[in-house]
């Protein structure tokens, strides 16, 4: 899962309304998910508000491994958060650095003051993709 469903063909976003490719895909992208939090040291209030207001039952049952299929929305946000990933790596030269970034007050509009990762956390998938939208325009993308 190394390319985000953004960066996916439309067929691809497409194979994510199919049940069965969701499940196959739900192990290794929570097992993804965990490894980035962890980078960034997201708290469990965090990481539960990124991944849709999940209740602490889901994701402890999920930080077990419990796993069965993911929707296609907590999918899409787990996407957006590689790729933000991938933006942070791309404009900074440490992981530490883009970690400093996400977590330091940003006066730019979209972030109000506050750091991108309170923007991330507020719950809403529009605020995922705002930080990759973002993150995107700084590296010279549309």
């Amino acid at each position: 899962m190394s390319a985000t469903v953004l960066d996916a063909p439309a067929d691809d976003n497409l194979a994510l309304r199919e049940p069965d490719e969701r499940k196959r895909m739900s192990a290794p992208a929570i097992k993804l998910f965990f490894k980035v939090a962890d980078l960034w040291g997201l708290t469990v209030d965090q990481r539960r508000a990124i991944l849709g207001d999940v209740s602490k039952q889901t994701y402890y049952n999920w930080q077990k491994g419990s796993v069965t299929s993911l929707t296609r929305d907590q999918l899409e946000r787990i996407s957006l958060v590689l790729g933000t990933l991938k933006g942070l790596r791309l404009v900074f030269a440490s992981d530490d650095n883009a970690v400093r970034w996400l977590k330091a007050n940003n006066h730019e509009f979209e972030f109000a003051g506050r750091p991108p990762l309170d923007r991330m956390t507020q719950g809403s998938i529009n605020d995922l993709y705002a930080v990759r939208r973002y993150l995107d325009a700084w590296r010279g993308m549309k």
